[in-house]
């Protein structure tokens, strides 16, 4: 029988502010490894709540090596403030100290975005059931996030909200699991969505409206090291009121779509072509509207299943 892994919810505040304060916590997402340091009492407190279900990692390599820390001179005192730092340099401004964790998730993004090249990054987010992936590709304001949010709450294991990493030489995807960001009306929807919903802090007024984080659910995080075949894309967009629609898409407009939804899509080149043009070539791809989640989620499982069907009948 395995034995139940020690998880950071496990912890005490004062052993999990020890080894913030040692930059003695690695953060294992999938396909990497983020170790992140921090002298910021409240920080530690909501990467706690939100990483709970993360596993405790006794490792001594960590692709990236991050630091959460307090502001410096006069203005740290008057408006105090958080500063992330990768390789000990500070690549933007400091956010306000209490939107610490807010500050941490996007320069951990802004750090795979600029230095994950191995991989295709797709701008999509990433679900499966058992080794069957959804990749969602949408533009802000779509309703992507909260509808990701939904799927995972609804038994779906979520691979990451914010990229799909395309391994080139495979063609599968691996998880990026990280809490998911979701904004203004999202937030209240999603916590009213589940009884089991593990929220952040609202951080309010954001360069990106109000911000919470969602937790991971723990088979989520159990099964992080476990890549799925993608077998469906879709383009999904929330309409106040409308009725479900799904509306299957040609493959030069699906790759069209797909692949300027990429964060390194030009630096890779030919690799990057390749990759997507053989997700479009085996993979389906739908527009969805939707205003109702649960008939959302639904209308994803289904299109799954015959997506499968029609695979396996290839």
């Amino acid at each position: 029988m395995t034995a139940e892994p020690l998880r950071l919810h496990n912890l005490s505040p004062v052993t999990l502010r020890q080894r913030l304060a040692s930059s003695l916590l690695a953060l294992d997402y999938g396909a990497a490894v983020v170790r992140v340091g921090s002298d910021l009492t409240g920080f530690a407190t909501d990467l706690q709540r939100v990483y709970g279900a993360f596993s405790l990692v006794e490792t001594a390599f960590a692709d990236f090596h991050t630091q959460v820390r307090r502001g410096r001179g006069v203005r740290a005192y008057l408006r105090p403030q958080s500063r992330f730092l990768i390789d000990g340099i500070q690549p933007f401004d400091p956010f306000p100290r209490e939107q610490a964790l807010a500050h941490f998730e996007w320069g951990v993004n802004w750090c795979f975005a600029q230095r994950f090249n191995q991989h295709v990054l797709l701008h999509a987010g990433a679900l499966a059931l058992a080794d069957r992936g959804v990749i969602m590709a949408a533009p802000p304001g779509s309703g992507k996030s909260t509808l990701t949010a939904a799927m995972m709450l609804r038994g779906f294991r979520l691979l990451s909200d914010e990229f799909g990493v395309l391994c080139p030489r495979s063609g599968l995807l691996w998880p990026m699991l990280k809490p998911l960001a979701l904004k203004n009306r999202s937030i209240d929807v999603i916590r009213d969505y589940a009884d089991e919903v593990i929220l952040g802090p609202v951080y309010k007024g954001t360069r990106k409206g109000d911000v919470a984080h969602l937790a991971p659910g723990t088979s989520s995080v159990d099964a992080r090291r476990q890549p799925a075949r993608p077998q469906l894309v879709l383009f999904p967009s929330f309409r106040q009121g409308a009725a479900l629609s799904t509306r299957r898409l040609p493959a030069e407009q699906a790759f069209a779509h797909l692949a300027f939804n990429s964060f390194n899509y030009e630096l890779l080149g030919a690799t990057s072509f390749n990759a997507v043009a053989d997700v479009i070539e085996n993979c389906p791809a739908f527009t969805l509207e939707y205003s109702r989640l649960d008939d959302a989620v639904e209308s994803v499982r289904m299109l799954l299943a015959e997506s499968t069907v029609t695979g396996n009948a290839r």
